[in-house]
């Protein structure tokens, strides 16, 4: 495990004083323009409010996988990232936790890409500060479709949208993910 990075942390009316933080990281992932393929980024827009004071913690979106997810964990400890998924044996709503090898698959079509855990071997290799694997956890929320062009969520995977949000800040309080 590496050791948590040093960041200064200023207090009200007081010079800036050093602690050690968890840097972290919760990306939603998806595409906003194919129904149930943004319920990602629909996670991350719920959560930033909510961790907006949250030391140590930022939310982002994304729409790229591969190497691209791989430059976006340089610099944090452990991340968190939010994703449809389509595994055609849950039913659409579900969500499942997953570590970095349970799901072979990229994001990107091209042919240049790559998929996550080889990226981050790749990145790793490359002296890249990246979160070890096991500090890395897929939060997959089960589509039921996208492949329409919609930017309305099916009604199940937006139900799963705030039972999501609520897992991930329980991940975060008990500062373990569920794996």
């Amino acid at each position: 495990m590496r050791p948590p990075t040093l960041d200064p942390v200023p207090k009200k009316g007081r010079r800036p004083s050093f602690c050690l933080t968890m840097r972290t990281l919760v990306l939603g992932l998806g595409n906003p323009l194919l129904k149930d393929d943004s319920a990602g980024l629909r996670v991350a827009q719920e959560l930033r409010a909510r961790l907006a004071d949250q030391e140590g913690v930022e939310v982002d979106i994304d729409y790229w996988g591969g190497l691209r997810l791989m430059e976006r964990l340089v610099g944090y400890d452990r991340a968190i990232i939010v994703d449809a998924i389509c595994t055609g044996q849950a039913p659409a709503g579900t969500l499942h936790w997953l570590k970095v090898g349970d799901i072979p698959t990229q994001r990107s079509a091209s042919s240049h890409d790559m998929n996550l855990p080889t990226a981050l071997q790749l990145g790793r290799q490359a002296g890249a500060h990246l979160p070890e694997n096991e500090h890395i956890a897929l939060l997959g929320i089960e589509a039921a479709d996208v492949q329409t062009f919609d930017e309305q969520l099916s009604p199940v995977v937006a139900d799963a949208i705030p039972r999501a949000v609520e897992a991930i800040l329980a991940a975060l309080a008990r500062d373990s993910f569920p794996l």
